[in-house]
């Protein structure tokens, strides 16, 4: 059963959030929050599996929550985000904040209910549309910012290079596994060594990793 917390402001939208997530049997909506200090504090008490989080709330927007919440080593908590608007500050804002993705509410149920799966299944997810874009842009503010970081702990192989760059990309298990001529089975075990090299909580956090250490190139 996958627990899922709804945070954002208008009431609206976590009835239809909840509508939507709770006619699932692998989903249970366990709490709404009206902001993100609300957010916290639930996810803190309820411990959810999933936080689905607005990003711009009253008081404690949904950034500065989503950083409380995966920066607390006592969480087991990952962070997708909701949101209404295209790509801007605010989003990049929210991955460097440790988000395991986004979607934007346009999306449909079905898409949904895939990120909410994808998030706790800790493979992260980003909208679709919106991949290339967002991690171009992030990329380009790296760049800018001269902010890249040496890679920690032990090196990458080349196989698990060859896996990042495609889920930078934007490409499922799948798809990698097509790509690269391999069996599944091998593309999960690669990417599960670069989540213990790294560090990263999930997919799309080792691909902005991989940007920041200079070994992707976005898209």
């Amino acid at each position: 059963m996958i627990r899922v917390l709804i945070a954002d402001d208008q009431a609206v939208v976590r009835a239809g959030l909840s509508v939507i997530l709770g006619a699932e049997a692998d989903i249970e909506v366990i709490g709404e929050a009206v902001d993100g200090a609300h957010a916290v504090s639930l996810a803190r008490s309820l411990r959810p599996d999933v936080v689905c989080m607005d990003i711009r709330m009253p008081g404690t927007d949904g950034i500065a929550a989503t950083r409380e919440i995966v920066g607390d080593a006592a969480l087991a908590t990952d962070v997708l985000i909701l949101t209404t608007f295209d790509v801007d500050a605010d989003v990049f804002a929210a991955l460097e904040a440790g988000a395991a993705g986004f979607l934007l509410k346009g999306a449909d149920e079905h898409t949904l209910l895939a990120a909410v799966r994808s998030v706790a299944a800790g493979d992260g997810t980003l909208d679709q549309r919106l991949t290339r874009r967002i991690l171009h842009e992030f990329a380009g503010r790296r760049r800018a910012s001269s902010a890249q970081v040496p890679a920690e702990g032990p090196p990458l192989t080349e196989r698990e290079l060859d896996v990042l760059r495609l889920l930078a990309e934007g490409l499922s298990n799948a798809e990698i596994a097509d790509r690269l001529f391999v069996e599944l089975t091998t593309v999960k075990y690669h990417l599960a060594g670069i989540l213990q090299k790294t560090g990263a909580r999930d997919r799309l956090q080792a691909v902005l990793w991989g940007i920041r250490a200079g070994v992707v190139e976005a898209g």
